[in-house]
C-alpha cells in the first residue's frame, strides 16, 4: 500500500466535523477505491475547546491556518473557513504557493480570487479542486470539466440556493408570507440570522459566475451579474403565476450570445410541467445545454453538512487516485493563462416574455394608458387581465404576460407607467424562462 496521503483542515463547522467524520467512518472504503490510506494529520479552528462531537484522533492542531497551509506534514490542505479573503485566501494561496493540493468549498473565495489561484496551482502543478463550492453534493464541476468534454456549452442555469428554494416552496405550498417563511427557515436553520447573502442571490450569484468560467472559457466576473432577490416576492405573485400556469423559483442563468455573455441572477417564472418546477424545498438543481448531448440536468441535495461534505470526500478522493507525475487538467477546464476576458451581452430579446404586476389606481383610462406605454415600447401583450376584490373600490390588479420582447423594452414602459401616476405600490417585474 502506498503511502497515507495527508490532509490538514481548516474550519471545523458543521461541514469541517462531517469531513473529519466520514475520512474516519469510510476509510476502509476509500483506501479500498483510492489505492491509499487518507488520513486526517492536523486540523485548524478558532475555539480548540469546543465540542464539535467527533474524534480528532492524533491530529495536530494549528492555532492558524496559514501555518497548517504551510506545514510540511500534509499533502492536502482543506479549507473550510469561508469567506472571499483573510485567512481563507492567505491560506489556501500559501498551501498552492509550498506546492500543497488544495480542497475547498469556499464559492466567495473562488468568485472573487480563482482565476489567480488556479494559475498558482496550475504553475506548481497541484490540484484546486472546489466541487463543493457549488451546488452542494451535486457534481456539477466534474460533469462540466469532464464529462462534457467536447461539448459546446449555450447555457446553464438553475436553483442554485436551497434558502430561497425553500422559501418559494413553503409560500406556494401553505400560502404564507415570505416573512413567515423566512422565519422558519432560519428556525430550521436553513437560513442565516442574517439572510441577505441567500435571499438577495449573492450565494447563487457566486456560484453561476464559477459556473460561467467553466462553461465558456472566460474569466471569472461575478461583478457583471444582474443580481435581483426574492424578498419581494408576493402571495399575489404566487397565486397569478399558478393561474397561468407557471412556478416562480429563483433562477441563476448564463448563456453564450452573439454579443457576449450574459449572467443574470433573479426571481423567474417556470412552466410548471417543466422538470426544474419541480425541484422544491431545499434541493438544488442545475442544466446545462450542449450542442452534443442537448441538455442535462443534475438535480440534488443542495446544501447542509453531509452534503457538502460528500463533495470535499470525493475531491480528497480525486486527488488520492492521482500519481505523482500526473499531467493535471486545468482548474477552470482550460489553463488560466487561456481564458478569455469576460465580454457582457448586450440587451437581447428574451424568449420567454415577462410576467408583469401592477396595482393600480381604479380610474377610467388606466388600461388604455398601460396599453399605450407597451405599444410605445413595441411590446406585445399575450394577456391582460384584471384581478380585484369586488369589495375593494380604489384600485386593482392587472397582471400582464408580454409575447418575446428585450428588458430595456420592459423597464422603460414600466417607469412610464410609474410617472404616468397611475399605480398604488411599486411594480412587479419577473421574467417567464424557458425551462428543461
Amino acid at each position: 500500500m502506498a503511502d497515507a496521503l495527508r490532509i490538514g483542515i481548516a474550519g471545523l463547522g458543521t461541514v469541517g466535523a462531517s469531513v473529519v467524520q466520514m475520512l474516519g467512518t469510510k476509510g476502509a472504503e476509500l483506501t479500498r477505491q483510492c489505492g491509499r490510506e487518507i488520513a486526517t494529520v492536523a486540523v485548524s479552528a478558532r475555539d480548540r475547546g469546543r465540542d464539535r462531537g467527533i474524534d480528532l484522533g492524533n491530529a495536530q492542531w494549528f492555532d492558524d491556518p496559514v501555518a497548517l497551509a504551510r506545514s510540511a506534514e500534509i499533502d492536502v490542505f482543506v479549507e473550510l473557513i469561508g469567506g472571499e479573503d483573510g485567512a481563507a485566501l492567505a491560506s489556501v494561496r500559501t498551501a498552492l504557493e509550498t506546492g500543497r493540493h488544495v480542497v475547498t468549498a469556499n464559492k466567495a473565495l473562488l468568485s472573487k480570487h480563482g482565476v489567480q489561484l488556479a494559475a498558482i496551482a496550475e504553475k506548481k502543478g497541484v490540484l484546486l479542486n472546489y466541487e463543493a463550492a457549488v451546488a452542494g453534493g451535486i457534481p456539477v464541476i466534474k460533469t462540466m470539466r469532464e464529462a462534457l468534454a467536447g461539448n459546446q456549452v449555450s447555457r446553464v442555469f438553475g436553483i442554485m440556493n436551497g434558502t430561497c428554494n425553500y422559501i418559494l416552496t413553503r409560500m406556494e405550498a401553505e400560502g404564507l408570507s415570505f416573512e413567515e417563511c423566512l422565519k422558519e427557515a432560519q428556525r430550521l436553520g436553513y437560513a442565516e440570522a442574517d439572510p441577505t447573502f441567500d435571499i438577495e442571490g449573492h450565494d447563487t450569484a457566486h456560484k453561476l459566475s464559477i459556473l460561467t468560467s467553466i462553461a465558456f472559457g472566460c474569466r471569472i466576473s461575478a461583478d457583471d451579474i444582474y443580481l435581483e432577490g426574492i424578498s419581494n416576492i408576493t402571495q399575489a405573485d404566487i397565486r397569478a403565476a399558478a393561474e397561468l400556469g407557471y412556478r416562480i423559483k429563483l433562477l441563476g442563468v448564463a448563456q453564450k450570445t452573439d454579443s457576449g455573455i450574459e449572467q443574470r441572477v433573479h426571481p423567474t417564472m417556470v412552466p410548471t410541467s417543466s422538470v426544474i418546477a419541480q425541484v422544491h424545498g431545499v434541493t438544488n438543481a442545475v442544466a446545462i445545454e450542449t450542442d452534443m448531448l442537448g441538455e442535462l440536468l443534475l438535480s440534488g441535495p443542495g446544501a447542509g453538512g453531509n452534503a457538502t461534505a460528500s463533495a470535499v470526500i470525493g475531491d480528497i478522493a480525486d486527488i488520492a487516485k492521482s500519481r505523482p507525475g500526473f499531467q493535471h487538467g486545468p482548474v477552470f477546464g482550460r489553463p488560466a493563462r487561456e481564458l478569455q476576458p469576460y465580454k457582457r451581452a448586450r440587451m437581447r430579446s428574451h424568449a420567454g416574455g415577462y410576467f408583469i404586476r401592477l396595482t393600480v389606481h381604479d380610474r377610467i383610462g388606466v388600461f388604455a394608458a398601460i396599453a399605450r406605454r407597451m405599444a410605445d415600447n413595441d411590446i406585445s401583450l399575450e394577456s391582460i387581465v384584471q384581478h380585484g376584490d369586488a369589495t375593494e373600490t380604489e384600485h386593482k390588479t392587472v397582471i400582464l404576460v408580454t409575447h418575446e420582447t428585450t428588458e430595456a423594452a420592459v423597464r422603460k414602459a414600466v417607469e412610464g407607467i410609474t410617472r404616468d401616476g397611475h399605480l398604488v405600490d411599486k411594480p412587479q417585474v419577473i421574467r417567464i424562462e424557458r425551462a428543461a
